[in-house]
This record gives structure tokens, sequence and C-alpha cells, in this order.
């Protein structure tokens, strides 16, 4: 699943090529099996009866009230994805809101969705990896990574980064896949399982134990607030894709032959590990002094 040949001829720009192949490709296919928002991380499920789009705006309020939002802050979110969180945020919050990624597809398809909505002057998007961007410092009263810290190196850069962006009394909101422990990771990192997700669809990846997300956002002056055990909701968020993906399999196959097969693979390896090789945590930091 890469950016063809014929779409760089056609105008749609490469993604940057070893860290989010999985990211840039046609937003048509994405809109087959997420919510309408395109939400691409967990959702939260309060009953057995939740939709999957209603757990998505549930998941979206979550956010909001671990941050504290009140209305008008300034908010950055690092791999902003298809904006759900940018425009939820604006729309519900009228928050500023930033969005970082290196998929120049989602940022075209944001811009869309501003103007659609009229969100003009609230949400704006940067095509950058967060490795190369530098926000001014005390800039953003919130930060989110939804499921996107997996796709850098060097936690210790990345949390002192995140920390320099927050003002004082700012809060970090960070949701992760982890692997259940350091003694897991060993056994499981190189299985090819693992390796189809890392390498064959994201690009790349890094799957850690939450104890190295823990330590390096302590490490960096961060105070922690909250843990949340969301690995329930990530499992029941994948099942409703993956029959999503198998009630469009005629059009994803028409926009990418095999593509239904190859999303259905990555779907079912992901979730095959949950609460035994893998959990999926919210950690909610602030930054204190």
């Amino acid at each position: 699943m890469t950016v063809s040949a014929a779409d760089t001829a056609a105008g749609v720009p490469a993604a940057a090529p070893a860290t989010n192949q999985h990211y840039d490709l046609d937003p048509e296919i994405f809109a087959r099996f997420l919510d309408p928002l395109r939400k691409y991380s967990s959702g939260l499920f309060r009953t057995d009866a939740d939709t999957l789009e209603l757990a998505q705006r549930q998941k979206l309020s979550f956010v909001a009230e671990q941050l504290g939002l009140t209305g008008g802050e300034r908010l950055l979110d690092v791999g902003c994805g298809w904006g759900a969180l940018l425009l939820f945020m604006a729309e519900e919050y009228r928050c500023r809101t930033v969005g970082i990624s290196p998929a120049p597809r989602q940022h075209a398809y944001i811009r869309g969705r501003v103007a659609e909505r009229r969100l003009d002057g609230l949400v704006r998007t940067e095509t950058a990896s967060f490795e190369t961007y530098e926000p001014e410092a005390g800039a953003f009263d919130a930060v989110t990574l939804l499921g996107s810290v997996v796709h850098m190196d060097g936690l210790d850069t990345v949390f002192a980064k995140i920390r320099r962006a927050l003002r004082r009394g700012g809060t970090l909101y960070l949701s992760e896949s982890c692997f259940r422990s350091e003694a897991v990771r060993r056994t499981f990192d190189q299985r090819p399982g693992t390796d189809f997700i890392r390498n064959s669809v994201f690009g790349s990846g890094d799957l850690r134990p939450l104890s190295e997300l823990i330590a390096a956002a302590e490490g960096a002056g961060f105070s922690l607030r909250a843990v949340h055990d969301l690995t329930t909701d990530y499992h029941r968020t994948i099942e409703l894709w993956s029959e999503n993906v198998r009630a469009a399999a005629g059009e994803l196959d028409d926009l990418d032959a095999g593509l239904t097969e190859q999303l259905l693979r990555y779907l079912e390896i992901a979730n095959a590990g949950w609460g035994y090789t893998t959990k999926h945590y919210a950690l909610v930091c602030r930054k204190s002094r």
C-alpha cells in the first residue's frame, strides 16, 4: 500500500518514504472503513450498542475532558491524521488547533473539511515530521498524540519538545499501543506479524512498553496525572473496522487490487494480541512548573 507512480505523475506528492506510507493513501480508502470523522485510532465504547461513529465522538469528548478544555484553548495535534481531533475541538470548543503530519494527502483532505465547515482561522496544518517541527516555546495549552509516538525515535527528545511547546500548566494527552512488558517485547518484537505491521504497513514503528513512555514523560519534567487502559475499546474499534472492510471489499479492491486482503491481515494481526502481548494506554501529563 504505497503511493503509486501514476499518483505522483498526476500531481499527488509522495509521502516521506520510510515513515508514513500507510497514512498517505487515497483518503477514499479510509472512508470505506472508518467512521464519518475518519478518526484512525481507538474509540470509546460506553455500551455494547454503541456504533463506531458514537464511540469515536465519545473518545474525542473524553480527550477534551482529560485536557480540561473549556473553550478557546490553543491545541497542537501531533500526527493529526485526517483531522478528526482538530475539527472536533475547533467546532465543539472553538479551540485554535494546529495539526502536524508528514502525509501530504492528509493536509489536502483537512483543508477541504475546514472550508466546508467554515473553520478558517481555527484550524491549520503543517506538513512536517515532529522531529523537524519546532513549535514556539509555550505556544500551546494542550498537546495530543493519538497513536503517533510509535513512529518517533528518541522518546527523551520527543517529550522534551512537547514540554517546551506547552505553557506552564499545559496538558499532554498521549495514547499508544504498547507491549505488555519488556519481556514480552523481547519475545515478540521480531515475530513475522510484528514485522509485517511495522515495515510492510507503517514503514517504521517502535512498539514500547508503557514503562518507557512513563519514564520519558517523567524524565522530561512532566507530572503524570492519569493512565487509562483502553485496550478493550481498541479491540472493539478494530472489530468494527474489519466489518466495514469486509462490507466494502469490492470498492476497496477497485481502488487498489488486493487491498481488502492486506487490510484484513493488518487488522487481524493488530487485534490478535490485546491483553496478551499488547495493551493500549492513554497517558495524561501536566507541565506543572
